[in-house]
């Protein structure tokens, strides 16, 4: 992985992402709207709504670069609510359907991207429980949001891209919601009403456990398109998740014992196929 485009790198995800792939040693490109503050890799203007735009910055741009080997895709609108429906699903799916199909036409053949746990069915809640718990990547997509129908979209058009071209690699990240250290202050007031956070399970991904996982899809020994959840080992509740799980989610099917606050998000076959480990808990930064 000689060079490594990643779009969206001045978000908080991506710039734990560009810093991560830079300490390991890869040459990495941002490709953003606007700089980040945090420059550790040099940065290109891009707007990747305009496919001309996409597909120039991942084939060379002047003297910056004249090859790209492997793009991660982060840029998008984050999350449901920030802007109308239609502006966030036009955007997110354009960007996405923009850089898949820019990356195919530069012979670029490993794609990591964000997906989201948004299509597990969330928000989450007693009109709208899970199919089991822990969730994992066995249950066919339920997006409620204009924002996890685009991702839903996504994960079937990168499935149709391997299969134009079968020596594609395209491995989407299912990011649970991204947290960094200094987000951690205010978990411990989740403890006082678990229904505020119920909506994704309690759960929640450390942007440089995030960081990891991308590193870790861009190497993996997969071809064609891949899913998975990725979240961190634990909840964002200091109460037992078999307590928080009975409590908020009655009658459903817990598959197997539990940890005492262990993710409800399941990662195990992130663990079994990427060998992701998360290494950083809200617990560590505790007061």
């Amino acid at each position: 992985m000689a060079r490594i485009a990643v779009t969206g790198g001045s978000g908080k995800l991506g710039s734990a992402v560009v810093r991560d792939l830079v300490d390991h040693g890869h040459d990495v490109v941002n490709l953003d709207r606007a700089p980040s503050p945090d420059a550790v890799a040099p940065f290109v203007r891009v707007d990747l709504t305009d496919y001309g735009q996409a597909a120039q910055a991942l084939q060379a741009v002047d003297d910056r670069y004249d090859r790209i080997d492997a793009v991660v895709h982060l840029a998008a609108i984050p999350a449901p609510g920030l802007t109308t429906n239609a502006a966030t699903f036009g955007n997110n799916i354009l960007a996405t359907y923009h850089v898949f199909s820019a990356a195919r036409a530069a012979g670029i053949r490993r794609v990591v991207w964000a997906s989201s746990e948004t299509v597990l069915g969330l928000p989450l809640g007693p009109d709208a429980p899970p199919p089991y718990l822990p969730v994992d990547e066995e249950y066919h997509p339920r997006p409620n949001s204009s924002y996890s129908l685009a991702k839903t979209l996504e994960e079937e058009m990168a499935l149709q891209f391997c299969r134009w071209e079968p020596g594609m690699t395209m491995i989407g990240l299912r990011f649970s919601n991204v947290m960094a250290p200094g987000d951690y202050a205010a978990f411990p007031g989740y403890d006082a009403d678990p229904a505020v956070r119920q909506w994704n399970a309690w759960g929640y991904i450390d942007a440089r456990d995030g960081a990891q996982a991308v590193r870790l899809a861009l190497t993996a020994d997969l071809t064609g398109r891949h899913v998975f959840v990725i979240a961190n080992a634990d909840t964002v509740m200091s109460r037992p998740s078999a307590e928080l799980a009975a409590e908020a989610f009655p009658g459903v099917e817990v598959r197997r014992e539990l940890g005492e606050h262990e993710t409800l998000l399941g990662i195990d076959k992130a663990r079994r196929l990427l060998g992701y480990e998360p290494a950083h808990s809200w617990r560590d930064h505790a007061g």
